[in-house]
């Protein structure tokens, strides 16, 4: 007896027309975890009865969540990213920018378990969070959690997805970070989170929500750097606002990917002694909206 085993599974991703519409094409996304799932509130009925044994448990609202974890890498995760910026992707001269926008876009995942062909399509999905993390020794890692509609299960392929770019994943030493015009060449770890809030608006008369709502798009970080001067730490004292500036790239194909955010401030400048060993400053940022640039984060890709 077969049963299905996580080496034999294949995401694959696609971009709605709409909130209802299925994806028409897919492509296979490269990713290390997931942990999308479907969950149903239950109605229970909570009357009296003699024998104290109750009648009725009904199953109610359906609401699609989980994260996905992957090693970034140029263009695989590009439906992701733009779900999270409400964006897309325009074209320029030898690369591709894309900023915060307005207009949600929804995607269709299909998680395959191949070596036993049973299908699930998870429907009407956005990003709900995208977490970027670097450490030193350690590939570039993305957490996107996902918010969605409804599940669908099959014995039968659903689509025929194509296959990824070939591209290699970011390295943390690969890039660089600027932080106010400088690059800081101590950074030990960083990480920011965009989140979004979306959530389900259920309705009378159906188990499954009619459209996702959600809030402001707020990012925020944390930096950690060797204590080596008073730079950081006054501009949290003096809460002085800057430019940080962080770099990616596959250092096999030399597809790069810079993050960009115009206006940023630092809250916090931790320097606590745990050991004999280096010091470090743990600095968490918040990223606002630039009027002059027109946006809170950008990002510009050199494919």
């Amino acid at each position: 007896m077969a049963f299905a085993q996580g080496s034999r599974t294949r995401l694959a991703i696609g971009e709605q027309a709409d909130f209802t519409t299925d994806a028409a094409a897919m492509k296979i996304l490269p990713y290390n975890s997931h942990s999308l799932d479907l969950t149903k509130a239950r109605v229970a009925s909570s009357e009296i009865n003699s024998d104290r044994m109750p009648r009725v448990d009904r199953h109610g609202n359906r609401e699609v969540s989980g994260d996905i974890v992957g090693e970034l890498r140029s263009e695989d995760f590009d439906l992701l990213i733009e779900s999270a910026l409400f964006s897309d992707f325009a074209a320029g001269t030898g690369n591709r920018t894309i900023s915060n926008g307005v207009t949600p876009k929804f995607l269709t995942v299909e998680d395959g378990a191949l070596d036993i062909a049973q299908y699930r399509k998870f429907q009407s999905l956005a990003v709900t969070s995208m977490n970027i993390s670097a450490g030193p020794n350690a590939m570039i890692m993305g957490t996107f959690g996902m918010v969605g509609r409804n599940l669908v299960q099959s014995g039968s392929e659903l689509h025929d997805p194509s296959a990824v770019t070939g591209g290699e994943p970011w390295d943390s030493y690969s890039g660089a970070i600027t932080e106010g015009g400088s690059t800081i060449a101590l950074i030990t770890a960083l990480d920011f989170t965009l989140t979004n809030s979306f959530g389900p608006t259920f309705v009378l008369g159906s188990a499954v929500t009619p459209q996702l709502e959600y809030g402001n798009s707020i990012v925020e970080g944390t930096m950690t750097a060797y204590y080596e001067d008073e730079v950081l730490i006054n501009k949290f004292l003096n809460e002085t606002e800057s430019a940080l500036t962080i770099e990616f790239d596959d250092p096999t194909s030399g597809g790069a990917y810079t993050f960009s955010f115009p206006r940023t401030k630092l809250n916090g400048a931790s320097v606590p002694v745990g050991s004999p060993q280096s010091r470090l400053i743990s600095i968490p940022f918040i990223a606002l909206y630039d009027s002059s640039a027109g946006h809170q984060l950008e990002i510009v890709a050199t494919d």
